[in-house]
């Protein structure tokens, strides 16, 4: 079966759902598709609890009150939602261009805008929990009320890790950060906060064992230097060690590429005609990874496209303060998915 929209827009994390908002107050038909069951990307699959800090506006919300935002404003678009489908090929015609989808749908569009985020992605290993299928290791976070008196063990030393240790610092017994290397990657003032709180950090360590029966009891953190050894008695442990990220079927599609990054344009075009991308999945000469620059590049980018689908149009649109905002309906090509968290 093959439908079709002014604009497809692949991932549904936060860039592609306030891409889906914009491309409504630019009037455009919306299709907005993602290989995950639910709305809000990795925001929403992996740190629903964290609190982030900055997206302005909001001296702190969590990722889960962000995407219930963001799911609010995109629908004013009525775009059509299908989710549990990733992006496949695409073949590329004189006015439009076709994404088949795992599903084995195909998607007509005047134009593709690739917000992605990581691609697809997988936890990063830890080689001690290979071998090991208890309970007790949380590659999601809960509420962190749900860690009220535990022990807790946190792996790794990125943003998530450290913004992790400092968000259950104040609910649980105690915190443990281990990580392999004496500095950390994470934001400077989330690391400052950390040396000021209760968390205890082991550095230039590793878990050597995990232990337990049926759950985890207990690991053995092994210092990388001298080779000591301490067993600490745990209730829960979370690996936050970043995530392998693939961009699947994307690399196929005549993209420039640095990595695992789409090079784009100041247009947010990727030099593949109708293909435009925004957010984490973008590069170019200074880019900052923040959540609000991808806000920022998703609506550069639809505010591009729209000219190339609608030539009367002009790039700048208006202040949106100057007019209510009165979304216009798609093309009724299909009734969107249910929309869920």
């Amino acid at each position: 079966m093959t439908s079709q929209t002014e604009l497809l827009i692949i991932g549904a994390g936060p860039a592609g759902l306030f891409a889906c908002f914009y491309a409504g107050m630019r009037g455009l038909g919306v299709t907005l598709l993602d290989s995950l069951p639910h709305l809000g990307g990795q925001v929403a699959a992996l740190y629903p609890a964290k609190e982030i800090f900055d997206i302005a506006g909001f001296p702190a919300v969590t990722g889960q009150g962000l995407v219930e935002r963001l799911v609010q404003q995109a629908r004013l678009a009525e775009p059509v939602i299908r989710l549990n489908e990733g992006a496949g090929s695409l073949d590329r015609g004189p006015d439009s261009v076709t994404v088949s989808t795992s599903s084995g749908h195909r998607i007509r569009a005047g134009a593709v805008l690739v917000t992605a985020g990581i691609g697809r992605f997988t936890p990063r290993p830890l080689p001690a929990l290979e071998k090991y299928d208890g309970s007790g290791v949380h590659h999601v976070v809960a509420a962190p009320e749900e860690y009220s008196g535990r022990d807790v063990v946190i792996v790794g030393g990125g943003d998530s890790a450290v913004d992790w240790a400092n968000t259950l610092a104040p609910y649980a017994r105690q915190i443990t950060l281990v990580h392999r290397r004496k500095r950390f990657s994470a934001h400077e003032h989330s690391v400052n906060r950390l040396m000021d709180s209760t968390v205890r950090i082991l550095t230039n360590s590793e878990i050597a064992e995990v232990h337990g029966a049926g759950r985890v009891e207990a690991v053995t953190v092994r210092d990388c230097g001298t080779q000591a050894s301490v067993r600490l008695d745990i209730d829960v442990l979370i690996p936050a060690l970043g995530h392998i990220a693939s961009l699947g079927a994307l690399k196929d599609w005549g993209l420039r590429l640095s990595g695992q990054q789409i090079e784009v344009g100041t247009d947010m075009s990727t030099g593949v005609d109708r293909v435009y991308a925004a957010g984490d999945i973008t590069t170019y000469p200074g880019k900052v990874r923040l959540m609000a620059v991808g806000f920022g590049e998703a609506a550069t980018a639809v505010n591009n496209l729209a000219v190339r689908l609608r030539p009367g149009l002009d790039v700048f649109p208006g202040h949106s303060s100057d007019r209510a905002f009165r979304p216009i309906p798609p093309h009724p090509q299909e009734e969107a998915t249910t929309w869920r968290m």
